[in-house]
């Protein structure tokens, strides 16, 4: 079978459609707004403290940099194909690995919305004045898969609604409220309240030079399960392959995308520094919490000017940013996926679509999916514990992915030179070893970290851990390759595939 290959686009006869021409800072704002879903990331990042500045600057210079340049060369490459990773991969090593890549592409996202959609349960809690709900693992699990399967109903009538809910999701349930958190805690500085890294004694995040505490500014590596935490932070910069493809959409690309690359970076830097420092500095160290440590942030400083009131109306802004976040990316990736068909690599039942063009039957099943991992909550008493578990499971998956995507950019320099890249990254071979292989070794070594058992949660048995992630992995990396495996002739675009004009793969 040649590597899988996209019909034209629907509408296509005809004149073309008028080019447009994005600017350095659209393409900057629309990259930001696909990595920066919602507040959830913050109190993973406050729990470092100062050592958050290593951790971020990692996730940014060794990962959302590279992935960000080398998604531009590619998405410029395969412009005219539909699939994304699909197609980029497919075409350097094979159909099957170009399937297994927007599996995981597809499957990852299914197996994040637990926890985005556990932020959005904490800050429903909030919202109703019942902050002690956000760390009830039954409430919490419950409204996952309630949510989850009341936005599925809404997906299989159609898109336009979810686009509704969205469209102002990021400004009015993250920007907005990043603003605000930032505002509260220069009032918390000015007014002499204790400052949350300054009063911290644990050796994890603070050194002490002759007996007096001081925060510590770079990791303190006490074994692997003390950086456990990064390949969290890494997930949070995650997503930018999606906006690579506006690349070509410039008038510059060569001279502009790297430009708007960096931007968003600084961008993504900003809004997760400062978002966390706010944390950080509010918050005691034994205080923050990965469920609810966005919240208690915002209440202490409003509880100390007397406006407690403010609190709960800020959960509901962001309760309904992490809702429009989830939604954004909830039809998708499985469109992507549903490109598959069109090869033959989906069986029948999975290439059905309703009469609306829903792609239902993935749909149904990506619902089922996301139940049974929700369902993680209702064993699991510690909600931030099993918060990170499945956010382990999400980094994993995504990860392989990304190691694919990366691999892929390397080998096609080589055995396609001829593909007409409009972005291309600079210094020929070494450019892209370099660049490429930076970001292959850094997701290399966040997969290491996410087997291991972190050393600042309640994990319990670190066995059980471990088996839990590496069995979720394998489950879902095994499960592609064998449909891959059993693919049928007969199984070729048997139904409807929805117009490609109508998809939507951007968590905006």
């Amino acid at each position: 079978m040649s590597a899988p290959t996209a019909a034209p686009p629907a509408g296509a006869v005809g004149a073309p459609a008028p080019r447009t021409v994005m600017s350095v800072t659209t393409i900057a704002m629309l990259t930001a707004a696909a990595i920066v879903t919602s507040l959830r990331g913050l109190p993973l990042m406050a729990d470092e403290e100062l050592t958050m500045f290593a951790y971020i600057g990692f996730a940014t210079l060794l990962f959302l940099v590279p992935a960000a340049l080398v998604s531009a060369e590619l998405g410029g490459a395969f412009a005219d194909r539909k699939g994304g990773v699909y197609a980029w991969v497919g075409e350097a090593f094979g159909p099957r690995w170009g399937f297994l890549a927007v599996w995981l592409q597809w499957i990852q996202n299914v197996v994040w919305y637990p926890t985005a959609l556990g932020f959005a349960a904490a800050a429903a809690a909030f919202a109703v004045h019942k902050p002690g709900a956000a760390d009830n693992n039954v409430y919490v699990g419950l409204f996952c898969i309630g949510a989850y399967w009341l936005a599925t109903l809404v997906a299989l009538r159609g898109n336009a609604f979810l686009a509704k809910v969205t469209k102002y999701g990021f400004i009015l349930g993250t920007i907005l409220p990043g603003i605000l958190l930032l505002a509260l805690f220069g009032y918390w500085i000015i007014s002499g309240h204790p400052i949350g890294w300054s009063h911290t004694h644990d050796a994890a995040v603070t050194t002490t030079s002759h007996g007096h505490p001081s925060p510590r500014w770079f990791p303190h590596v006490a074994g692997l399960g003390t950086l456990s935490f990064l390949a969290g932070i890494l997930l949070l910069f995650s997503g930018v392959e999606v906006q690579a493809v506006h690349a070509t959409d410039m008038n510059d690309a060569r001279r502009g995308f790297p430009k708007a690359i960096f931007l968003a970076a600084g961008i993504c830097f900003a809004v997760f520094t400062l978002g966390a420092l706010a944390v950080a500095g509010i918050l005691p160290y034994n205080k923050i919490t990965l469920q609810s440590g966005v919240f208690d942030a915002f209440n202490a400083p409003l509880d100390a000017l007397g406006i407690s009131w403010a609190g709960p109306l800020i959960a509901a802004l962001i309760c309904y940013g992490a809702l429009g976040g989830a939604l954004a990316w909830l039809s998708g990736p499985s469109r992507a996926l549903l490109v598959t068909a069109e090869d033959g690599a989906l069986p029948p039942f999975l290439q059905r679509t309703n009469a609306r063009g829903a792609q239902r039957n993935i749909l149904l099943v990506q619902g089922g999916i996301v139940t049974a991992i929700s369902a993680v909550y209702l064993v699991m008493k510690d909600v931030s514990s099993a918060f990170f578990l499945i956010s382990a499971l999400v980094v994993d998956l995504y990860i392989i992915m990304y190691m694919l995507m990366f691999a892929a950019a390397i080998r096609l320099r080589r055995t396609r030179p001829d593909l007409p890249r409009q972005f291309r990254i600079p210094g020929g071979t070494p450019g892209i070893w370099i660049v490429a292989g930076t970001g292959f070794l850094a997701v290399a070594f966040a997969l290491v970290l996410a087997f291991v058992p972190p050393s600042q949660l309640p994990i319990g048995n670190p066995t059980s851990y471990v088996a839990t992630v590496a069995g979720g992995t394998i489950v879902f990396i095994g499960l592609p390759l064998l449909i891959y495996h059993l693919r049928r002739t007969s199984w070729r675009a048997v139904q409807a595939i929805p117009p490609p004009g109508r998809e939507d793969s951007s968590r905006t």
